[in-house]
């Protein structure tokens, strides 16, 4: 059922909020970026408004993924040193953390933020697990970590990411995630190393259904063995691809800001997300990239129950089916989610 209403931000600010998909590489904030830049060297405009340009879409810009991606090329001159990476770790956390995110689980491209200064993956990974760890607990809010990889780059990397992954996972590094250029890269040379990662012990999401067609959501549940689609809006293009969304319990990790910021959608009210709860998928609201969209998750619940008339019982529903698809094992999830349904009187 949806209804015509607005909300203050401050409702949303205040709803304990699970998050799922949220990228590190799109997460640094700006001032911090000019902070970067002064110490090592880093040439970018010195104001946070010229700096804005390149690392945050505007509203101006062509709303297109090649314009959304554009702005990573600027965001990964930015990881100079460990210091960097343990900092712009910290920051994110703390970000969710202010926006009473209880649960985050913070996806990281290990090659990216290695190929600013050649820094070796192990020792990459090292940094952002001890740095998530120790914000966790400073900040008082659970952080699960994804290991993600792109489909424009070696199925080689990928493996070595991976195999190095696994080897964190009593760390809190708990799954992996295929990510990139969907619209141009097929997702077939990493089947292998995907179902190696899981009979390894970390949890799958990927990428499908957001550049590219309602087949990819296919493949990512029957050839990379997706416990989660990261996106897939798209799914509602195939009716049998939902009945098999449907059937094995797939979970959505929807991204609706980002989603019109690249192109997946014209404009924000045609949105999918309302077809694809009247469809009876199970779907959860995400940022993606919070500082490159110039958001929040209390912005993105907000967006949602005005321009797409959702209702708040139905965004309280959301934020328990992600507490429920959090990659949390045991008596971990089983406390987490009890805490959550107590907290919004579910």
């Amino acid at each position: 059922m949806l209804r015509d209403n607005t909300a203050p931000v401050n409702q949303f600010l205040s709803l304990p909020k699970v998050e799922l998909h949220r990228h590190l590489e799109g997460s640094l904030r700006l001032t911090t970026m000019l902070d970067i830049a002064s110490q090592h060297g880093v040439t970018v405009p010195i104001s946070e408004f010229n700096l804005s340009e390149l690392v945050q879409v505007q509203d101006q810009d062509p709303q297109t993924f090649t314009n959304f991606l554009e702005k990573f090329k600027t965001l990964r001159l930015f990881y100079k040193s460990p210091d960097v990476i343990d900092r712009v770790t910290r920051e994110a956390v703390e970000d969710a953390a202010k926006d009473n995110v209880r649960y985050l689980e913070l996806r990281f491209t290990p090659v990216a933020l290695s190929r600013a200064e050649g820094f070796p993956l192990h020792d990459v990974m090292q940094w952002v697990v001890q740095s998530a760890r120790d914000a966790a607990q400073q900040f008082k809010v659970k952080v699960g970590l994804i290991a993600s990889v792109n489909r424009h780059e070696s199925p080689d990397l990928a493996e070595q990411v991976a195999w190095l992954s696994s080897d964190y996972i009593k760390d809190g590094l708990i799954g992996m995630d295929l990510a990139g250029n969907e619209a141009e890269f097929k997702s077939d040379p990493f089947y292998g190393i995907f179902r190696e990662a899981k009979q390894a012990g970390l949890h799958i999401t990927i990428h499908a259904g957001e550049w590219g067609p309602a087949q990819n959501v296919q493949d990512a549940i029957e050839k990379l063995g997706a416990e989660r689609i990261g996106h897939g809006v798209r799914v509602m293009e195939d009716e049998n691809v939902v009945a098999l969304s449907k059937e094995h319990g797939m979970v959505f990790e929807v991204c609706v800001t980002s989603n019109y910021q690249s192109g997946v959608v014209h404009s924000l009210s045609p949105h999918p997300l309302p077809r694809m709860l009247a469809a009876g998928l199970q779907v959860t609201l995400n940022t993606d990239d919070p500082s490159v969209s110039r958001i929040t998750l209390s912005h993105e619940y907000q967006r949602v129950y005005e321009q797409l008339k959702i209702p708040t019982s139905l965004l309280k529903q959301s934020v328990i089916c992600a507490a429920q698809a959090a990659f949390l094992d045991g008596d971990e999830k089983n406390k987490f989610v009890k805490s959550v349904q107590e907290e919004l009187n579910l």
